[in-house]
């Protein structure tokens, strides 16, 4: 009837069982019949020589006595001791409300909380984030301003470190009543001034009654320069300098931009 559960060393509980199960228990020594046993519906634990009857368990009686005592005083009568009350075994008495089962003797610890990731980290990988998006963002604007500025700088020092050459050719010019040339007494091959930056300078006759000076600039890798060509044109009438060119005007010295 039920399920029942017995006290090992009343200590730990062992169950759930069914009567059968605890009388081959019984009868293989591996409980007696003081052990404490215990089914849903019973108030407290009980000897299983309390519920013999109830679970069908034949208790056999005590071996016969062949011999008679001696003769002698009678003895007292022997009075059969009365049960006392099933000592407590911790952990065992049945509240009031009859539960489905034996309180266990431990609870299981609760699992820890799972980790929380820390807010303050969670900021931190965002602030990282934007700030490499905002330095990917200003890279992308800054270097191609750097890198004009650095050919632009490049090209102006180039200029300015040709600009004797005018003044030769304006006084050569005047001295023999025509323009200059590559190889004339003074002015170098073409190839003789080439710097970083510039490729050739070429020295000759512009057009009737001008003398001029062509920069040629070589800047591999930067199509928008290399190969292109700036121009100083002398007027010998009116003593007069203008400059052109064919690359972009934002690289170029101040009084070549117009």
């Amino acid at each position: 009837m039920g399920q029942w559960f017995y006290a090992e060393g009343n200590r730990q509980q062992r169950g759930p069982l069914t009567s059968e199960e605890l009388i081959a228990l019984y009868q293989s020594s591996r409980i007696a019949l003081d052990t404490l046993v215990w089914r849903d519906g019973l108030a407290q634990w009980q000897p299983l020589r309390s519920v013999a009857d109830e679970i069908g368990l034949v208790i056999a009686p005590p071996p016969a006595v062949d011999a008679a005592p001696p003769a002698g005083p009678t003895p007292p009568p022997i009075m059969e001791p009365v049960a006392p009350s099933p000592p407590r075994v911790p952990g065992f008495d049945v509240p009031t409300r009859t539960p489905a089962a034996p309180p266990s003797y431990t609870r299981a610890a609760a699992p820890p909380p799972p980790k929380k990731t820390s807010g303050c980290l969670v900021i931190g990988l965002v602030v990282g984030l934007v700030v490499l998006v905002v330095f990917a963002i200003l890279a992308a604007i800054a270097l191609p301003a750097y890198q004009d500025y650095v050919n632009r700088a490049k090209l102006v020092n180039a200029v300015s470190t040709l600009s004797p050459l005018k003044t030769q050719v304006a006084v050569f010019a005047q001295e023999n009543n025509r323009c200059p040339v590559n190889g004339d007494d003074g002015f170098l091959s073409p190839t003789a001034y080439a710097s970083e930056g510039v490729g050739a300078v070429r020295i000759g006759r512009f057009g009737e009654g001008k003398c001029g000076v062509e920069i040629e600039f070589s800047m591999p890798g930067k199509r928008a320069l290399d190969g292109k060509m700036l121009w100083y044109e002398y007027d010998i009438e009116r003593q007069e300098w203008s400059c052109s060119t064919d690359a972009d005007r934002k690289y170029m010295p101040a009084q070549c931009r117009n």
